[in-house]
C-alpha cells in the first residue's frame, strides 16, 4: 500500500511498506505540464535528485502488541535492552505516524465531511495506545529512563496534536462536547507530565526551550529504528575512463590536424601560428560536448546511485538500493503507466520525470521480530514552483447585468503515478493528480485506485 499525502507546503511525503517480499521495484512518475518549460537544460536530473528527493527507512510491524510483549520479556530478563528500545521505539514511532496523518485528515478544508464520531475513534484510539504503554514499565533504572522519555514525547506530542484539533475545529453547539473532550484530556496529558517530574519548571516555562527538548526525543524514538543508509553515485570508473577516450580522440584528431597544416604551411610562420589557434579552439569547442554526449549514451538506462542500508544497533548491513532519474518521452513508457495516464491531446507537451528503485533486503539479518520495512519519500516541489508564473488571472463574471472582475490564482496540474513490483510479478499502479500554485500544494486527489 501506497500513500500519498502533503507535507511542508510544496513537498509530498509518499510512505509505502515492504512486505515480507525481499526485492521491490517501485517506479514514480511525475508528469509536469509542458506550459512550465521543463527541460535537462534547466534542472539536472541529478540536481533534482540532490535537491529535492529525500527518504529514510525504518522497521516496521503491523503487530502493535509487539512491544508490550517485548516489554514483559525485558522484565523476566529473556529480551535483550537492545531489542526492547528496538520495539517500544517503534511502538512509539508508529503511534505518533498515526496520530499525526489521522489530526491531519480531521483538519483538512472540508470539514463539513467529518463526524464527531470520526474525533471520538482517534481519541479512543490514541488513549488506548497511551494505557497500554503505561501498563508496562520496566524494572531497570537504564529502561526506566529510556521508557520515561519517550512517554514523556508522546504525552506532549499527543497533548499538542489534540490542541491541534480544538484550534481547527468549527465554533458551533454541536462541537462543543468533543472541544471540551478534546481540552479535558489535554489537561490531564499536561498534569500527568507534572505528577512524573518529566519536565522542570524551566522547561515548561520556556516553549522554545521544551520545543527543543521533544525534538531531541523524536530523534531518541526514530535512532534504533532508523535504518543508516549510506548513498554513493555509480559508474565513476566509467565516467573517468569516458574522459579519457573523450580527450584521446579528440586530441588524435587535433594532432592530424596539426601534421596537415604543416604539410599545407611549411615553416612556423604566422599563418601556422594562425591554424594551430585556430585548431585548439576547435579542440576545446567540441571535447566537453563529446565526453558529456558519449557519458549520456552510456548512461541512459543505467542505474545511477546506490544506497546501502544497515542495522543502526549492530552495524550490519541489511539491504541495499540503487536508484535511477531520467527524462522519459511518453512512447517509451510501458502501456501499462500509458494506460493509466490516459494521454490526451492536450497532454502531448508534458514532460516525463520517471524514478526508479529496486530494493533487497536481507529479511534474516533484520532485527528479532521484524519483518517488514517502512520508506518514507519526500520530494520537494519547489524547483517546479519556480517555473510557475507570479501573480493572477482576470475573470469577468455576468450577474443581473452587472460585470465584476475577480482575481483567480494560477494553478498547474501535475500528475503522479506510482508503479510497484514485488519478487513474486506482482503489480501496483497508482494514480494522484496533484493541484499545484507557486507557494504551496492546493490539492492532492487520488484517481487509482480510488481511495
Amino acid at each position: 500500500m501506497i500513500t500519498v499525502d502533503k507535507k511542508d507546503g510544496l513537498s509530498l511525503k509518499i510512505s509505502h511498506i515492504v512486505d515480507e517480499s525481499k526485492q521491490q521495484t517501485l517506479e514514480m512518475f511525475l508528469f509536469v505540464p509542458g506550459e512550465l518549460g521543463l527541460s535537462p537544460d534547466i534542472l539536472k536530473e541529478s540536481d533534482f535528485y540532490y535537491n529535492s528527493i529525500s527518504s529514510h527507512r525504518t522497521y516496521f510491524s503491523n503487530q502493535n502488541h509487539l512491544p508490550l510483549v517485548h516489554s514483559r520479556l525485558a522484565q523476566r530478563g529473556r529480551l535483550s535492552s537492545e531489542q526492547y528500545r528496538l520495539s517500544l521505539s517503534l511502538y512509539a514511532y508508529q503511534y505518533a505516524l498515526a496520530l499525526e496523518k489521522s489530526s491531519a485528515d480531521l483538519t483538512k478544508d472540508d470539514q463539513e465531511e467529518i463526524t464527531i464520531e470520526e474525533f471520538e475513534e482517534v481519541i479512543s484510539l490514541a488513549l488506548d495506545i497511551l494505557k497500554r504503554l503505561r501498563r508496562s514499565v520496566p524494572y531497570e533504572d537504564q529502561l526506566k529512563r529510556y521508557y520515561a522519555n519517550i512517554d514523556n514525547y508522546l504525552s506532549w506530542y499527543t497533548e499538542q496534536k489534540f490542541l491541534s484539533l480544538v484550534a481547527h475545529l468549527p465554533r458551533s453547539k454541536s462541537n462543543a462536547n468533543i472541544r471540551n473532550r478534546l481540552i479535558e484530556i489535554c489537561e490531564k496529558e499536561h498534569n500527568y507530565r507534572i505528577d512524573k517530574s518529566y519536565n522542570s519548571q524551566k522547561a515548561r516555562a520556556d516553549l522554545t526551550r521544551m520545543s527543543n527538548k521533544m525534538r531531541l526525543s523524536r530523534r531518541l524514538i526514530e535512532y534504533p529504528i532508523v535504518l543508516k543508509e549510506k548513498t554513493s553515485a555509480m559508474g565513476n570508473n566509467v565516467k573517468r575512463m569516458v574522459k579519457g577516450s573523450a580527450t584521446a580522440f579528440v586530441m588524435l584528431f587535433v594532432s592530424l590536424m596539426i601534421i596537415q597544416a604543416r604539410g599545407l604551411l611549411g615553416e612556423i610562420t604566422v599563418s601556422f601560428i594562425f591554424a594551430i589557434s585556430f585548431i585548439y579552439a576547435i579542440r576545446e569547442i567540441f571535447k566537453d560536448d563529446l565526453r558529456d554526449a558519449l557519458w549520456r549514451w552510456i548512461q541512459k538506462g543505467k542505474p545511477k546511485w546506490r544506497k546501502v542500508y544497515s542495522d543502526p544497533t549492530s552495524g550490519k548491513q541489511i539491504g541495499r538500493k540503487i536508484e535511477w532519474l531520467e527524462y522519459q518521452s511518453f512512447s517509451n513508457l510501458a502501456k501499462d503507466v500509458q494506460s493509466i495516464r490516459k494521454r490526451r491531446v492536450s497532454q502531448r507537451e508534458e514532460v516525463i520525470l520517471h524514478y526508479k528503485s529496486q530494493t533487497k533486503m536481507a529479511i534474516t539479518k533484520f532485527m528479532s521480530g521484524y519483518e517488514q520495512t517502512r520508506e518514507s519519500m519526500n520530494v520537494d516541489l519547489r524547483p517546479l514552483s519556480r517555473l510557475m508564473e507570479k501573480g493572477s488571472q482576470k475573470i469577468y463574471l455576468l450577474n443581473e447585468g452587472q460585470v465584476s472582475k475577480e482575481a483567480v490564482e494560477k494553478r498547474h496540474l501535475i500528475n503522479l503515478v506510482i508503479k510497484e513490483t514485488t519478487d513474486d510479478k506482482n503489480v501496483e499502479l497508482y494514480r494522484w493528480k496533484i493541484i499545484v500554485n507557486r507557494s504551496k500544494i492546493v490539492d492532492i486527489e487520488q484517481i487509482f485506485p480510488k481511495a
